[in-house]
């Protein structure tokens, strides 16, 4: 009984975990789901802008001492560059874009809730750092035809 239990605890932990885990090491699979992730997402950020406008955004822009016309830069951050993004046209610009649109998106209208948290205990801004730190990934691991 002991050295069954010995050749089955050595199968399990030797040999099942790394035949499993084998399947899920496929990095090119991975960052066309992040990339087709991040920029539906995105788009769905983006609706908001192209249904009801950017009259908000430009009020705060304005207020932050900016030209009001910089608040249509949103349509290319969180339309234009999702959509190349998930066509797979120009993936780092693309990415480079929606990570700075999302960086003007804290500084103008989030600044005040960097140490916030919402009523469930989690970060005020973890959907902008969300798409901030994946736009950046995605930039930094996108390699086209890799």
């Amino acid at each position: 009984m002991g050295l069954c239990l010995t050749i089955a605890r050595y199968w399990i932990a030797e040999r099942m975990p790394m035949n499993f885990l084998r399947f899920f090491h496929h990095p090119r699979a991975a960052m066309v789901l992040l990339r087709v992730t991040l920029a539906v997402l995105m788009l769905f950020h983006g609706w908001a802008k192209i249904t009801h406008g950017v009259g908000g955004i430009e009020s705060m822009a304005v207020r932050a001492g900016l030209p009001g016309w910089v608040a249509y830069g949103v349509y290319l951050g969180e339309v234009v560059a999702p959509l190349l993004m998930l066509v797979g046209l120009w993936v780092v610009p693309a990415a480079l874009i929606m990570a700075c649109s999302m960086l003007f998106a804290l500084f103008l209208a989030h600044m005040g809730q960097f140490l916030s948290l919402n009523g469930t205990g989690g970060w005020m801004l973890e959907l902008q750092a969300f798409f901030l730190i994946c736009s950046i990934v995605v930039a930094m691991g996108y390699s086209k035809g890799k």
